[in-house]
C-alpha cells in the first residue's frame, strides 16, 4: 500500500462487525489508515489484536484481518469508540471521544453483548469520563452489558507484550464464558 493510498483513507468510515447478543464486542479506539484503506479492522501488520485473540483462546486459529466476519461465528464482534480514520489516535479530540462514548453506549444498548471490551484504557477513560479506570473489569455497565478495559494492541504499546496481553484477554474470555 502506498503512502498516497493510505492518506486517501483518512476520515473514511469502516463498517462494524456486529450482531445482537454477542459474547464480546471488542471496541478499538478508532480505525487507522491501513484499516480504513483495506476495510478490515486492526489491519496494520504490527497490530497484535489478531495474534492476541488467538493466543488467548478466543479463536481456534489466528485469523487474518480479511477474515473478520468469521468472528461472528464465535460470538465476537468489533466496533470503535470513534468511527473516523486517522494516522494516530492523538489526532482525535476529547470531544470526539466523548461523543464516540455516547454513540457507543447507544450501540451497546441496542446490540446487548454480554461484554464490551474497550482496547485502550485511556480511550475508555475519556469516552466514559472515568479518569480512574484501570485494565480489567469495570464497575460501570450499559444495561446488562459488563465492560472490560483491555490494553491497546497497537504495536506502539510497548508496556504490554503479546504474552501479557494474551493473559489479560484470556481473563476476559474466562469471564465471558462460551456459547
Amino acid at each position: 500500500m502506498t503512502p498516497e493510498e493510505l492518506e486517501a483513507a483518512r476520515d473514511r468510515l469502516v463498517p462494524d462487525v456486529v450482531a445482537g447478543g454477542l459474547r464480546v464486542l471488542f471496541c478499538g479506539i478508532n480505525p487507522g489508515l491501513m484499516t480504513a484503506a483495506t476495510g478490515h479492522h486492526f489491519a496494520r501488520p504490527g497490530n497484535r489484536f489478531w495474534p492476541v485473540l488467538h493466543a488467548s483462546g478466543f479463536t481456534p486459529r489466528r485469523l487474518d484481518p480479511s477474515e473478520q466476519e468469521e468472528l461472528l461465528t464465535y460470538g465476537l464482534g468489533i466496533t470503535n469508540v470513534v468511527a473516523r480514520a486517522t494516522a494516530k489516535a492523538d489526532e482525535l479530540s476529547a470531544e470526539e471521544f466523548r461523543e464516540g462514548g455516547r454513540l457507543l453506549r447507544e450501540k451497546v444498548a441496542r446490540l446487548q453483548p454480554r461484554w464490551l471490551a474497550v482496547a485502550g484504557v485511556t480511550a475508555y477513560r475519556t469516552a466514559f469520563g472515568d479518569k480512574r479506570a484501570a485494565i480489567g473489569p469495570q464497575e460501570r455497565t450499559i444495561g446488562d452489558t459488563r465492560i472490560w478495559a483491555l490494553p491497546n494492541p497497537s504495536g506502539l504499546n510497548a508496556h504490554w507484550t503479546l504474552a501479557t496481553m494474551a493473559e489479560e484477554f484470556g481473563r476476559l474470555r474466562a469471564a465471558a464464558g462460551t456459547d
